[in-house]
């Protein structure tokens, strides 16, 4: 991977470690990208960021951006890789997302973060996958083998761009094909696979242990449409956990990494973790 000093403007105050390895999938070494404040202030809070792409592809510079401006607040980003569906069916990116979470809090003396004060962000794809880290655990059975088991991998509060919430739901609304990404990702459609469907949802871990969660979902956005949200929002406030959903008039899928939505739902994104984090 490049040098994302060449990629994107790194402020002041802020240093990035790319390609390190945060754990093992698959018995192959998963890397991330750490943007972390350069001073030695400690108790800092940490935000695990997962790309989208639909299970099937994507990369961790999307979020890239995020992460420098939430170090130069003084927070540190991990954003990582994990198992794409061609490589690897559910759970393994579940699995390899949970081991980023614990790889953060083994770390915490290091990374000077407190590991009460973790965040995962995510989009679409990767909004799934920061959902699930906010509703699941060890007890849930999806922890793989990747490292770190001695600690916990649920986050204390989660950011979600136009995520996919109810895979079964929105599996039948959309009237995917067995080769659609959700297929791939599962290994298979709902009639042959309907534990899979079950286990992969984040709505169907909610309860009240659930982190704190913000949606931001555009109302144009045909490929997740924005009622994955706001039955989410609805469940959340049933087992009243707390929940926030930025709806965006207009706004297609993706919006929220280009002009003119950036910088509205990064501020928006920033005002929710400095207050839940």
């Amino acid at each position: 991977m490049s040098n994302p000093d060449t990629e994107i403007p790194i402020p002041d105050g802020v240093e990035v470690e790319y390609d390190i390895v945060y754990g093992t999938g698959g018995g192959r070494d998963l890397q991330a990208d750490l943007f972390r404040p350069v001073d030695d202030s400690t108790g800092r809070g940490g935000l695990v960021f997962v790309h989208g792409g639909g299970w099937t592809g994507g990369t961790r510079r999307q979020f890239w951006r995020h992460a420098a401006r939430m170090a130069s607040l003084g927070f540190v980003g991990l954003c990582v890789e994990h198992r794409l569906s061609g490589e690897a069916t559910f759970p393994a990116a579940v699995e390899d997302v949970n081991c980023a979470v614990r790889y953060m809090r083994s770390q915490a003396r290091e990374l000077r973060v407190d590991p009460d004060r973790l965040g995962s962000v995510g989009g679409s794809s990767g909004g799934h996958l920061a959902a699930m880290l906010a509703t699941t655990d060890a007890a849930d059975g999806m922890e793989g083998d990747g490292g770190f088991s001695e600690f916990d991998s649920r986050v204390n509060a989660s950011v979600c761009f136009n995520p996919v919430l109810d895979l079964r739901a929105m599996l039948s609304q959309t009237g995917m094909s067995e080769d659609g990404p959700i297929p791939r990702f599962i290994g298979g459609m709902p009639e042959t696979h309907p534990e899979q469907y079950d286990s992969v949802s984040p709505f169907n871990h909610v309860d009240d242990k659930t982190a704190p969660t913000l949606m931001l979902h555009g109302t144009a956005d045909t490929t997740v449409p924005i009622d994955q949200s706001e039955t989410f929002l609805k469940r959340l406030e049933e087992v009243g956990v707390w929940g926030e959903l930025a709806a965006y008039a207009g706004a297609k899928h993706g919006f929220f990494n280009g002009d003119p939505w950036f910088a509205p739902t990064l501020a928006r994104m920033e005002e929710f973790l400095e207050r839940m984090i």
